[in-house]
């Protein structure tokens, strides 16, 4: 079978920082079969992993192989904790990958698979023509390809993939917990924190507008100096959402710009993770800024621009009351009269800092 040989370079056309690396095993991350003779680690193999994941960026595994057997030899390498999700088992890799990008809930496009076999990248370039399919020859200039070069790495994203760790224990307690939501919720002794933005805020607010694609209002990603100088503006307000619980940290994880003129704020901005999204703090950020516009007696609106995946967003506005009152240049303008701001969930505490 002939070796795919398009260049890896003319596959990056208008794409954004990868967020997971799919790997497969046999050949690829290791030189031989593992059910048919000795495995070796594959050369630089390991510097490659630790670099992405210093870098933010995840990693999972999609292998045609024994899981157990598997598992045990990327132990015995102290690599399993690298990746999240893993799917060893014998199901195609396209359904791995489906798999695989809906545990982390990221999208398609957002996935680089690395394989040895020709028709296994084929297969997944068919079915998921967002993937980034690279053959494993080519692993040498991984680390240099753009769409592996996040622009900033910050404090949040070094700690990736052990917040995706902290999210599988909550996820496993939720499983395990007896009772509604809201109890258990309650357990996790959530704190939210609103803050306007500091300059060490900005990088990973940058990250934010680029790699949130479904809790996002507009879809517009801002740069760094754009957003120190949004910072610095009399006529906007840039803030900051973290969360943590007893788990652990989940980092930033909302951003929302507000442009305030004196009898009109609009939120030109407004985005959460989608790792917070099952917390049920999603309509914090919202909330806290209605009732500042209540408190400085102005009209509050908003801009929107739906796609196919910020639906969440749009009922979130619903829900709180807007409505949409006109379209400007191609976005709709939303509008609420402040009268449904809902008070902030029992089972989290709100702090703000001015």
């Amino acid at each position: 079978m002939p070796i795919q040989t398009e260049s890896i370079n003319a596959r990056q056309t208008d794409r954004t920082v990868i967020k997971c690396v799919v790997w497969d095993l046999d050949n690829t991350l290791w030189h031989g079969v593992l059910l048919e003779e000795q495995v070796t680690l594959r050369h630089q193999v390991v510097d490659i992993i630790k670099t992405l994941d210093s870098r933010g960026i995840l990693q999972s595994l999609a292998s045609k192989n024994e899981n157990t057997l598997a598992l045990a030899k990327l132990q015995e390498w102290e690599l399993v904790e690298y990746f999240l999700y893993p799917q060893i088992n014998w199901n195609s890799k396209v359904a791995s990958i489906r798999t695989i990008a809906q545990f982390l809930n990221i999208g398609f496009e957002a996935i680089a698979f690395i394989d040895d076999q020709p028709f296994e990248l084929e297969e997944v370039r068919f079915s998921l023509p967002e993937v980034l399919c690279i053959n494993a020859i080519e692993l040498n200039n991984l680390l240099d390809l753009p769409v592996m070069q996040p622009r900033f790495i910050t404090s949040d994203s070094r700690q990736r993939r052990l917040m995706y760790l902290s999210d599988i224990q909550r996820d496993r307690a939720e499983a395990e917990f007896v009772g509604p939501q809201t109890e258990f919720l309650a357990t996790l002794n959530m704190n939210f924190t609103i803050a306007i933005a500091r300059k060490e805020d900005l990088r990973r607010a940058e990250e934010l507008t680029i790699r949130t694609n479904q809790l996002n209002t507009t879809g517009d990603s801002y740069s760094y100096d754009e957003l120190d100088r949004l910072r610095q503006s009399e006529r906007h307000k840039l803030l900051v959402a973290s969360l943590d619980d007893r788990f652990g940290s989940y980092g930033k994880i909302g951003l929302a710009l507000v442009e305030c003129h004196p009898e009109t704020w609009l939120i030109k901005l407004l985005l959460m993770s989608c790792r917070v999204m099952s917390r049920g703090v999603g309509t914090i950020l919202l909330n806290y800024i209605m009732q500042l516009a209540k408190e400085n007696q102005v009209r509050l609106m908003s801009e929107f621009v739906a796609n196919d995946r910020n639906r969440m967003m749009y009922i979130t506005y619903k829900f709180a009351g807007f409505r949409e009152v006109e379209i400007h240049n191609g976005r709709s303008i939303l509008e609420t009269d402040l009268s449904q701001i809902q008070p902030f969930p029992d089972y989290v505490s709100v702090k703000t800092i001015a």
